[in-house]
């Protein structure tokens, strides 16, 4: 009959059996000193489960059995001894950890730790969570070749017409597109009279923005001109936007990064798939007019835009008066010119002359800036990209209000009028000249000229300041007496 000791070892050894057994599926490699631990937690069990056999004691059926578990366990510490070495030589192997001050170029922040203090955490809410690509990891790549290209030229401007039929001969001829331009420009007579735009003509593909629908149907698009330019083309895709490459032959050109001197090595760069984009969210606008809305009706102006929709009092000489609600919650009555509600891409447009501040378009965010508001405590806010904004003409407002967007599409705002604001699916993908960081502030510095000054002197070039400034005029005066 086995005793008491001999039943608890075989029960330790069937746990330290099953323990072993589970070793090859727990990723323990790459702990260092793991298998030390192990060895000592099974030595701590040898001690408790296997009793030591006074020496004036002859062994019995018993005993024997106490030795042999005795026996095998020796054997499985011998075993995790040389787990242990293995460990560490696998975690010597290993490269080591980063250091402190090692940063990865990521522009999203490091994640937030979803435990706080002893208790608290973060309820989980799988309905909740979204992956959100790295900014500085958005590159451009084409999963079939682009046989279409849409060429918009800035307006009324005699100098881009000889880069406009260079850039859409070279298309034509050695990229072999089928290029697409708006139908206004065959009547422009300054094109027109060109001597060599008679011979690409019939090749060209045109469109009209008031009729044809260009979504779907335009692989890429190269703009020539300022940033209105960039806002027209953003105007004719009212859903998905194919990338755009915008040339700098305008007045300002924030938008606008690459230089039309070396277009070929730029352009055949981008078509191989080697180039950075910078997602420009756009706002999606809905004006619901009172009959609209009572009537359940589809409302007649649901515009996208990339710079901003502006509300302000029009023609009339008095404040307007306009209530702005977030996420169905009233946070205040504007009373002054009006309110601009703004991407990021827009915070450098009409947001920043009215005392807003510059965000990059890489920052998920909607900018609120009032226009000459009649309360000095009234700054510009920054609200989540996540949130509607409704705006309206507050019932007791002495007139109505105009709403623009991008400065098109002007149309008056009356009471019981609504516009809804939020954050579109679709943004617009722009061609990033060097990467977001380097094009964003570098059309600070050169379009905005951001603080720009003379720079202050260093001491050296001072004169001595430990002096007396009248000892000059001191010495004149005893001079002259």
């Amino acid at each position: 009959m086995p005793s008491l000791h001999s039943s608890v070892t075989i029960k330790q050894l069937e746990i330290i059996e099953s323990v072993k057994n589970r070793i090859d599926t727990v990723e323990f490699e790459k702990r260092k000193g793991l298998g030390s631990i192990m060895k000592k937690r099974f030595s701590m069990m040898r001690s408790r489960a296997v009793p030591e056999v006074p020496a004036n004691k002859e062994p019995g059926d018993g005993d024997k059995k106490v030795k042999n578990s005795k026996d095998e366990m020796e054997n499985i510490e011998k075993a995790f001894s040389k787990q242990s070495l293995r460990d560490d030589d696998q975690f010597n192997s290993l490269p080591p950890p980063p250091t402190l001050r090692e940063r990865t170029r990521s522009l999203n922040a490091p994640s937030p730790i979803q435990q706080f203090g002893p208790c608290g955490r973060i309820m989980k809410n799988s309905a909740m969570v979204m992956t959100i690509q790295d900014p500085a990891s958005q590159r451009l790549t084409w999963y079939k070749p682009p046989l279409t290209v849409l060429v918009i030229k800035k307006v009324r401007d005699a100098m881009v017409i000889p880069p406009f039929i260079q850039l859409v001969k070279w298309f034509i001829n050695q990229k072999r597109m089928v290029v697409f331009v708006e139908s206004a420009i065959m009547d422009d007579p300054v094109l027109t009279r060109h001597p060599e735009f008679g011979h690409i003509k019939e090749k060209l593909m045109t469109f009209d923005e008031k009729k044809d629908d260009l979504t779907d149907k335009i692989d890429f698009c190269c703009c020539l001109g300022g940033d209105g330019t960039l806002l027209y083309a953003s105007s004719l895709f009212q859903q998905s936007v194919p990338p755009i490459m915008a040339f700098h032959l305008g007045s300002l050109g924030f938008l606008t990064p690459f230089k039309f001197e070396d277009f070929e090595a730029q352009v055949t760069h981008v078509l191989e798939g080697h180039a950075a984009l910078t997602l420009r969210s756009r706002l999606r606008c809905i004006l619901m007019k009172k009959e609209e809305e009572e009537t359940s009706a589809k409302p007649n102006t649901n515009q996208l835009v990339l710079n901003e929709v502006v509300i302000d009092r029009g023609p009339s000489p008095y404040l307007s008066n306009i209530d702005l609600y977030l996420d169905g919650k009233l946070i205040t009555s504007v009373q002054g010119d009006g309110l601009i509600v703004s991407t990021p891409t827009g915070s450098t447009a009409y947001a920043v002359a009215a005392g807003a501040s510059m965000i990059h378009p890489s920052v998920p965010a909607v900018m609120v800036t009032p226009i000459c508001p009649h309360s000095l405590s009234f700054r510009p806010i920054v609200v989540p990209a996540g949130v509607e904004l409704k705006i309206c003409v507050s019932p007791d407002s002495r007139n109505t209000a105009w709403v623009s967007f991008d400065g098109r599409m002007r149309q008056e705002l009356c009471h019981g009028d609504s516009l809804r604001v939020t954050t579109s699916i679709y943004p617009i993908p722009s061609i990033s000249a060097q990467d977001q960081i380097t094009d964003w502030f570098d059309s600070l510095a050169e379009c905005l000229h951001w603080n720009v000054r003379k720079k202050q002197r260093t001491l050296d070039e001072l004169s001595d300041l430990s002096s007396d400034p009248y000892d000059e005029i001191k010495n004149e005066t005893k001079n002259e007496t």
